[in-house]
């Protein structure tokens, strides 16, 4: 048996004891070392998103030690560090076959639609998880995930060193959002209410948008709070490019001809797109290109699982669990 944070029922984080996984021909068995947590773990743990049964294990952004490989296992290894891409896709619908996989119908995702992350040992398809060089700490490597949903957005948008931009909430993921543009050249300016995690945009090298700032030819949106978007779609200049990476189930409450009149581009960003976005962001990781532990705002232990799921509204920055601590 190994040990996992599981949701025992909505609202109710423990540790639990869960079967030892078993090591398939084409899987890697993980020793886990962190997992980061965002808004969407807290919805599984509210029951928003329902889970397929209960006890069920939590955590999809995760990074790890390989301990074993299987037997059609070929370019993994025992004692890589690797970052695992929780988003499974099938490889065989027109999507997939196009390179689209973030577009994927059937894609499993870890956490929601397969067990999660945090356990002491995972098993995962080889080929989503990530060899990471040794030098690549983990509270960097941690932030892989995320980092890579960022950089997709900020890939799909068109965005160039010396325009101008607008970020829409500065929670982990428009943290992450603000770290890419500022290593690309760009500074991004931000709207966020919550003076903590404002500041720690700024620290970065954001700056606030001031009552005034407009005339942005790119903005991204990672709020997911439908009362911001149209203020910020009024910053704008004719001809932008809005890119919406939160989510949400409600309406947004903005007119068709906001676009058309003002020939705004809209774009929606999911995830990212499977095997060249992860690769790509773990790539720039090992360069040393970017320092995405920046966005860090607290560490817990495994055994505070549940206390960290707590932090995670409140915290300017991303919380995480340290398997290791």
């Amino acid at each position: 048996m190994v040990k996992a944070a599981a949701l025992v029922s909505p609202g109710v984080v423990e540790i639990i004891d869960v079967e030892e996984p078993h090591c398939g021909a084409d899987e890697v068995l993980v020793r886990m070392l962190a997992v980061g947590l965002c808004g969407s773990d807290l919805t599984v743990r509210s029951g928003a998103k329902a889970v397929p049964s209960m006890p069920w294990v939590l955590g999809h952004e995760g990074v790890g030690e390989v301990v074993a490989v299987g037997e059609r296992v070929h370019d993994r290894h025992v004692g890589q560090h690797v970052a695992i891409e929780p988003n499974y896709c099938c490889f065989a619908c027109p999507p997939c076959r196009t390179g689209f996989t973030s577009a994927c119908p059937n894609r499993v995702v870890i956490g929601l639609g397969t067990p999660g992350l945090l356990a002491e040992r995972v098993a995962v398809p080889a080929e989503f998880a990530f060899p990471a060089a040794a030098h690549v700490a983990l509270p960097d490597l941690v932030c892989a995930e995320p980092l890579t949903v960022a950089r997709a957005a900020i890939r799909r948008s068109g965005i160039a060193p010396g325009d101008s931009c607008l970020v829409v909430g500065t929670g982990s993921q428009g943290l992450f959002v603000c770290l890419t543009l500022v290593e690309m050249g760009i500074t991004p300016h931000v709207l966020e209410p919550h003076e903590g995690r404002r500041d720690l945009a700024v620290s970065l090298g954001a700056v606030a948008a001031g009552e005034t700032s407009a005339g942005f030819r790119f903005m991204f949106e990672t709020s997911g709070v439908p009362e911001a978007l149209a203020p910020a779609l009024e910053r704008l200049a004719p001809g932008a490019t809005a890119v919406l990476i939160g989510l949400t189930a409600r309406p947004l409450g903005v007119l068709m001809s906001e676009f058309v009149y003002r020939q705004l581009t809209l774009v929606g960003s999911l995830i990212y797109d499977h095997p060249s976005d992860f690769a790509g962001t773990v790539a720039a990781l090992e360069d040393g290109k970017i320092a995405p532990s920046r966005v860090l705002g607290a560490a817990f232990g495994f055994e505070e699982t549940a206390k960290a799921f707590e932090a995670v509204r409140s915290t300017p920055g991303k919380c995480w669990i340290d398997l290791t601590a």
